[in-house]
């Protein structure tokens, strides 16, 4: 009879324990229709994005209507004054002479914008109505629209859901950004902007960093208006403390929105991502800067030149006076003049 190696009893005793042994997966079973996790879409609204900071500058001011505009940033738009990077740029008045620097930082980040380097882009000022959506084009106007209703509907779709948790979190951005807004209006009421000089006819040159070089056209006062005095003043003791207790409140929300549903949080995070996407598109298509009463905007394509000094030469001969180019250093002064010159 043939020996089998199987039938001994301590082969069978083996076989036996591990029959009942279990022996953990090295590989984990994944789950595939369970259910991701995304409670956490309120941190979205703490990301530092500039879009809110633009269109305050390109509005000059802010409307009671971006209350209902949930992008991130809310608590970044008091720094709208900072979007200029500091450039205050020296500006000659060719039909004066008088030689000064541009301290609107809305103005001059708009400058910055329509600028291009080596290249003279021309732009009017004028007198402007009752502020509008629509300030800024009809397309731009209609993003903004858009994004204005978005919150409304899906506060809607949250009561609907019964998640009153991210109906609060929804509540408290939109507490944030009503103290902001108001806060901006305080700081953006016009100032002093010099002696009245009306039916006075400007023109005014502008170098930009980059070799960006614009000219801005209109009547004096409206000038004044864009160029002169304070667009966002200091903020006080109170505003400070109001402005700190909105960024509170959108770091806050973030928090409150862990307890929201799936459902909730969904709707959040499309909320903020489609409205930052809207109010990036109105910022990109607007053409028009808002300032105070008056509307600043480009007049036909840039133009180019070989060398500063060929543009210097052709304003100076539109003008009739070269002062205004001596004083900005753009030309050189006579060896029998002895001239400060602004750099």
């Amino acid at each position: 009879m043939p020996f089998n190696l199987e039938d001994l009893p301590i082969v069978l005793h083996i076989k036996k324990m591990f029959t009942h042994w279990h022996v953990p997966r090295l590989v984990p079973r994944w789950n595939f229709e369970s259910t991701v996790a995304l409670n956490a879409a309120g941190l979205l609204a703490l990301a530092d994005l500039p879009t809110i900071s633009h269109r305050t500058v390109l509005s000059g001011s802010a409307s009671l209507f971006d209350v209902l505009i949930l992008a991130p940033g809310i608590h970044r738009q008091q720094a709208s004054s900072e979007l200029n990077g500091g450039e205050l740029p020296i500006t000659g008045a060719m039909t004066t002479g008088y030689v000064f620097r541009i301290e609107n930082q809305a103005t001059v980040s708009y400058l910055q914008k329509i600028g291009k380097p080596g290249c003279l882009t021309t732009v009017h000022v004028v007198k402007a109505g009752k502020r509008t959506l629509f300030d800024g084009g009809f397309v731009p106007g209609l993003l903004y629209s858009l994004g204005v209703i978005l919150t409304p509907i899906s506060i809607f779709f949250l009561i609907s859901i019964e998640d009153f948790w991210a109906v609060g979190v929804l509540f408290m951005l939109m507490v944030a950004r009503l103290i902001n807004v108001l806060v901006i209006r305080r700081r953006t009421i016009k100032g002093w902007k010099g002696v009245k000089e009306p039916g006075m006819e400007g023109d005014l040159l502008t170098l930009l960093s980059q070799d960006r070089w614009v000219r801005l056209r209109g009547l004096v006062d409206d000038l004044k208006e864009v160029a002169s005095g304070q667009w966002m003043r200091d903020q006080t003791t109170v505003e400070g403390f109001a402005t700190s207790f909105a960024t509170l409140l959108v770091y806050m929300s973030s928090a409150i929105a862990f307890n929201a549903s799936f459902n909730g949080s969904i709707i959040i995070a499309c909320l903020l991502l489609s409205s930052v996407a809207l109010l990036g598109l109105c910022n990109s298509t607007t053409r028009k800067l808002r300032m105070f009463d008056c509307i600043v905007y480009q007049d036909g394509p840039p133009k180019q030149y070989k060398r500063r000094r060929d543009m210097a030469d052709e304003l100076i001969s539109s003008s009739k006076r070269e002062d205004w180019a001596i004083g900005m250093g753009l030309i050189v002064p006579p060896k029998d003049q002895a001239v400060l010159v602004s750099v």
